[in-house]
């Protein structure tokens, strides 16, 4: 019985990454094994429950801002694009960050607009966290875990089956392996991602791509150096993440200098 169920844990997982298997807007090939729609729906349940658990600014010149920057991003997202489908929030908040969900959510935090000098280093946040969203990053890593969860119940299934001593320190090294050589690299291959479609998308919007290279100059040293082993991070080092963009910044700049009406953001 336990081997009929472990082989039918693999089936179902091989057949849903058959059937999911799609390309990023890098060429990047993908598993995405849920709907825009469920997709969409999760994104604003858990925006509509920020919006109650974060102050939101009431800084007219702030949101106005920010509003912007986005909206000369969202511009970009094709020609049936239009800012009035998505909302923009500004979070009173310290954090050093903002984010996109799906569902057409902008959230951008106040502690951002301290580390980010301009309006060019916000669009590079703000292109970078749309990024995400038109890359189905989020699908991507719910799709992962699911997979990973099927995954580890077929081994471990098959390690009880087959009486294996050891059988717990077994899933636990599986599960270690999996976050090591699965999740984490997955992560930072997102982030690198967001940051290529992020600097096209500021670069088409008229915001200098060269600032998204003393943005995250800048988050380095907002963070005073304090970061994990970029092998153990979710997020690419810093002189990693630089090096990343300077070597998309040409075609980046060839697209921004070619803008006539840049944004007047500030």
């Amino acid at each position: 019985m336990r081997k009929k169920l472990t082989t039918a844990l693999i089936a179902l997982s091989a057949a849903m990454m058959l059937s999911a298997c799609t390309t990023s807007p890098t060429g990047r090939s993908q598993v995405l094994l849920y709907s825009d729609a469920q997709l969409a729906q999760s994104g604003a349940q858990a925006f509509a429950g920020m919006k109650q658990e974060i102050p939101i600014s009431s800084t007219a010149v702030t949101n106005n801002f920010v509003q912007c920057i986005a909206n000369n991003i969202i511009q970009q997202l094709g020609p049936s694009a239009s800012p009035d489908d998505w909302e923009v929030v500004v979070f009173d908040s310290d954090q050093v960050n903002a984010f996109a969900l799906p569902g057409k959510k902008i959230g951008v935090y106040t502690g951002l607009l301290k580390v980010a000098q301009n309006q060019d280093q916000v669009a590079a946040v703000i292109g970078h966290e749309v990024g995400h969203v038109l890359a189905q990053h989020g699908n991507e890593r719910m799709s992962q875990s699911t997979l990973i969860g099927i995954s580890q119940e077929a081994v471990s299934v098959a390690l009880q089956s087959n009486n294996v001593a050891q059988s717990g320190a077994i899933m636990s090294a599986f599960g270690l392996g999996a976050q090591l050589g699965v999740t984490l690299p997955f992560s930072r291959a997102h982030e690198t991602e967001a940051d290529i479609i992020g600097l096209d998308l500021m670069a088409r919007a008229g915001f200098d791509p060269r600032q998204s290279i003393n943005l995250w100059q800048n988050m380095n040293k907002a963070s005073g150096g304090n970061r994990p082993l970029e092998m153990l991070s979710t997020h690419p080092a810093p002189d990693t993440r630089i090096a990343n963009l300077r070597a998309n910044m040409g075609p980046a700049l060839t697209t921004y200098n070619a803008v006539l009406n840049k944004p007047k953001c500030e």
